[in-house]
Order: C-alpha cells, then structure tokens, then sequence
C-alpha cells in the first residue's frame, strides 16, 4: 500500500492524470512495467480510469520477443483489459537509417503508442521509467557534458505529437518495484538484452552505477535528486530568457538586433541561451548550435578591442556587430514578420506569407455557426464577446505560448509545430491569430487554443474559416 500511496502522490502532485482519463499503458513484461500496469489498475476505480494495453515487438530477439508478446496479451485478457500489440521490424528501419538501435526502438514504439491512443480516443500514454533508468540518464547526460535541460533528465510529463506521456513512477526505484511483484505474486519476464554491454546505458548501469555506490550508497536517489532541482532551473531560466528577448530584442523582419551594452549587463548564463534563443528565431538549425559556438558569439559582441566585425552563424545566419548594434540576420527564403489586424468587421483577409485567405462570419445563429459541431483545424469557432479586439494574424516571435485544449497550462508554439510535424522551412510563413492582449487564439491549419470557448451562454459567434484562393486547390 505504501508503493501505491507514493505513486499516486506523484500522479496528483505532477498532476498527470485527471479523473475519467483513458490512459494507454505501455508494457514490454518487465517487472518495471507489470508494476505500472497493476498499480495502475488498483488506483483506476477510484479515479474512474480506462486502461489500454500495449506492447511493441520490435524484432530484435526472434524467439524471445515473440514469448514476451503472448505474455503480455495473456497477462492483459487475465486483467480483462484491451490490448494492442505492434511488430515493427525495427532492425530493418536501423539498416535504411542508420539510425542508433535505441533511437530507432523509442522512436518507432513512441510512433506505434500514438496510433493505439488515436484509435481508443485518449491523450495520455503511461510509461515505466522509474528513478534508476533518471539516475542513468542524468549520469550518461553528464558524461557527455550537457547543460541544465540535460541533466534535468526525463520529465514526469512529456508532449509527444498530439499526447501526454507520463511518468508516473519516476520516484520509485527498480528495488522497489521488482519487490512489489513479487510480494503479490505478479509474473514477469526479463529481457536478455539488458545484460549486453554493448549499449552504453547497459554498461552505466551494470559497471558505472555499481562503482558510484561504494562511494555514495544513494546515488540513484542523489541523481534523480538532481534531475528535479535541474527540470525547475532550467524552466526558470528559459522563461527569464524570454522575459529579456522581449525587453532587448528589436525584431524585423529576417533580423534582430540587441544593444552590446545591455547584452553585457546580463549574466553569463542568461547571455548563452538569449544567444541559442536568437539563432533558433532566425534558423531551423539552431538546435545543432553547439556550446563552442555560441562561446564564439558571445565573446565576439563583449570584445571591445573590435568594434565593427561579422560572422557566420549555423550557414543560414550571420551576426555583424556595428560599435554597440548587434545585428542577427537570417540568410534564408523565410518571408520575414507579417502583421495583419482585424477590427471585427465582416468579410475576407488574404495572408500573403502563407498563400491563403480567412473567411470571418460574426453571427448569433448557433447553428449557422456550426457551433455545434467538430471543427477541422481549418475552422475555429470562439465566443465574440469574449475576445479582446482588435484581432491580428501575426508571424510567430521567440518565446511564444498558447494555451491548448485539453493540455494543462500553456505549450510552446515552436513545441506545437514540431509535434504537429510542420516543415521549418513552413513555420515562419503560417500566421498566429492573437488578441488585443496578445494571447494567441489560433494557427490556422494546426490548432485552435483553449481561449473564448463556446458555451450554453454564447450569444454571439465568431467563426473563422481559412480556405485557399480559387484555383489553387
């Protein structure tokens, strides 16, 4: 009971689940995920919960594999649960790729969780990843030398396309888990493949780990320690980060320019990521910018032997520095910022940037509204008399957040464009509705936000329709 208490603590505490949630469990038949799935399924009358199983046979064990499958559907029709088994011949995909088996296995298995909650209509995909797979992960991040969002490891909640993975036992060690099913007597199966030092994680878990805890015995505790104390860092300072982009940054179209007098005025830290914050408006390879390079930046804007010098950032960016004007300007076909306004008239807007047209229909018919109905990311319907005029499609800035429907608090857009896969070369040219505030409503063909909704009191509608030019469908 007291494992049970813990977990559900997380769950509240994180707040990962809601009530009535359907949740896709995953299970490979390991002791980590058998767990999950019965703490799970003792927690869900209470919570009024629908559990799916799923499990990922990724061909890499013949023989082996297919065993742990008919375990888990055997283990699943036992619990009375639906469950869904995927073969992905992931060995197949690594030769086409050359991707790294790992990546190859987590990227497929993500893929083949997010069609089985597509099918079932839930959000929510529970994975087991408990506290020493973070104590690995952190320790293996820190090897490679990362920075605060690396060594905040694994999030409790993590967005993946259009779904919520959790991870509702990353407090909980493997001890304590294994230790739970054996105490109810909860079968399991164990994946030879863990004993092979050929991967690096198996080799930090079997030899590193082991030589860690003779110098400290809670080094697992100690290292998920820090991968929480490094998640609430770095989300403070990504949000500093933003809060100084705004007050510093003049953005025009295709560039930015900060003043080197206040860059210096910053701390070091904040200066590095204002940096990476920059590069990442202006290129789609910023991502890849590696800390050597944004050193050298850095170093160029504070020298003060050189006044006027340029460089080449990323291949697609260049940064000339001016005596106190810096100026970051991207080198690509990106069409630059766009503003358009809307005052609540009637009628069509035509958006160059993005080649489409938005049709506005104010109304106090609901049904003519299709309020009623499931609208396509083509079409948002929203209570007028609950936005802030005027309205404006605008192009998307550094930092920016939307509040999105049935997602706890707000997500990044930058987050949203790459769940939803859009092109980066698309992304600077798609418009973002937003109000006299400034909250965005709406990018028109990805997602309405969970701002002015339609209810029961609606009395006038607002409804948004974007639709190519005649002759270009």
């Amino acid at each position: 009971m007291e494992l049970l208490r813990k977990v559900e603590q997380t769950i509240s505490r994180e707040r990962l689940l809601d009530r009535g949630d359907g949740i896709v469990v995953a299970v490979s038949g390991g002791p980590d995920s058998v767990a999950l799935l019965h703490l799970l399924l003792a927690l869900a009358p209470a919570w009024d919960w629908r559990l799916v199983v799923a499990h990922v046979n990724h061909r890499f064990r013949p023989g082996e594999a297919e065993e742990e499958a008919e375990f888990v559907e055997r283990l699943a029709e036992r619990l009375g649960l639906p469950c869904e088994i995927g073969v992905i011949d992931v060995p197949a995909y690594i030769r086409e790729t050359g991707d790294n088996p790992q990546n190859a296995a987590r990227e497929k298995r993500y893929a083949f969780l997010a069609s089985v909650a597509a099918a079932y209509g839930m959000r929510r995909v529970a994975l087991a990843h408990h506290a020493d797979d973070q104590a690995e992960t952190v320790l293996m991040k820190l090897i490679r030398g990362a920075g605060p969002a690396g060594l905040g490891g694994m999030l409790f909640c993590q967005s993946f396309e259009k779904l919520e993975l959790i991870r509702p036992l990353l407090r909980i060690t493997k001890r304590d888990l294994v230790s739970y099913c054996e105490h109810h007597g909860f079968d399991y199966v164990t994946d030879s493949s863990n004993a092979e030092r050929k991967y690096t994680r198996n080799r930090v878990r079997l030899d590193v780990m082991p030589l860690l805890r003779e110098y400290n015995a809670e080094i697992t505790e100690s290292l998920s320690r820090l991968a929480l104390i490094m998640q609430e860092e770095n989300r403070f300072l990504e949000e500093e980060t933003e809060a100084v982009f705004r007050r510093l940054a003049a953005v025009e179209p295709g560039s930015i320019a900060i003043s080197g007098s206040d860059f210096a005025g910053l701390g070091v830290a904040l200066q590095r990521r204002l940096i990476k914050l920059i590069l990442n408006y202006l290129s789609s390879q910023a991502d890849a910018t590696d800390f050597a390079r944004v050193e050298l930046v850095r170093e160029a804007i504070l020298q003060r032997a050189r006044s006027n010098l340029s460089l080449d950032l990323s291949g697609t960016v260049r940064m000339v520095k001016e005596y106190d004007r810096i100026r970051f300007t991207g080198r690509s076909s990106d069409p630059g910022s766009f503003y358009y306004e809307w005052n609540g008239e009637q009628g069509d807007l035509v958006l160059s940037e993005s080649g489409s047209i938005v049709e506005y229909f104010i109304t106090e018919d609901r049904h003519a509204a299709g309020a009623e109905c499931s609208c396509s990311s083509e079409e948002a319907v929203f209570d007028f008399d609950r936005l802030a005029l005027p309205l404006a499609f605008r192009s998307r800035r550094p930092g920016d957040r939307m509040q999105v429907i049935g997602l706890k608090g707000s997500k990044k857009v930058k987050d949203i464009f790459i769940d939803d896969k859009i092109p980066p070369t698309e992304r600077d040219r798609l418009p973002l509705l937003t109000d006299a505030d400034g909250q965005i409503l709406w990018i028109p063909g990805v997602r309405r936000s969970a701002a002015a909704p339609v209810t029961d009191s609606t009395t006038r509608f607002l409804r948004l329709t974007l639709r190519k030019p005649e002759g270009t469908e």
